[in-house]
């Protein structure tokens, strides 16, 4: 199937978690620790289902300065990161990978280590996850099949995570 609305704005991409190819938009946040709750959104950006995460984020959020960040293995850039712990005093926290070709006495040494460092990571990433399904949860943002223009599809996107941020407020 091929999509008609929104052309401008969307495309078709593979979902690996779910195993699925989707055509649509991705929802790229930044958001805040917060002990004992899910994470406030600092930034939030859309960008076509395609577009690599690293990208969005040297795009949108290589500017800031004196942060640590968390993210998943796509993450892993050394040079950038490098770059940026140098330039902005900003240092980028993922799971370790696996090293392609290396003796199992080798993997084995540092096995510990990097189950321990990779299961920190993604403790502290778990909150994250819970924060997209929690919007989703709330505002059915993934469902936009009535939608039939590119004003329509943001409307719906924004408008959702609008009232998704207002209902808080209103019903503690």
């Amino acid at each position: 199937r091929k999509a008609k609305v929104a052309l401008e704005v969307t495309d078709k991409s593979f979902c690996s978690t779910k195993k699925l190819w989707y055509f649509g938009l991705k929802l790229h946040a930044l958001n805040s620790h917060n002990k004992d709750t899910i994470p406030y959104p600092e930034s939030i950006v859309i960008s076509k289902a395609s577009e690599s995460d690293l990208a969005i984020f040297k795009e949108n959020w290589s500017s800031i300065e004196s942060k640590s960040f968390f993210g998943d293995k796509i993450y892993r850039d050394e040079p950038f990161f490098s770059w940026l712990y140098k330039e902005k005093a900003s240092v980028m926290f993922t799971p370790i990978r696996e090293t392609q070709g290396k003796a199992d006495c080798l993997k084995n040494m540092d096995r510990a280590h990097k189950d321990l460092f990779s299961r920190a990571v993604s403790t502290i990433r778990q909150p994250i996850e819970s924060f997209f399904n929690w919007v989703n949860e709330k505002t059915q943002i993934q469902n936009a099949s009535k939608v039939r223009s590119t004003r329509g599809l943001l409307v719906h996107i924004f408008g959702r995570l609008t009232a998704c941020f207002l209902k808080p407020i209103f019903n503690p």
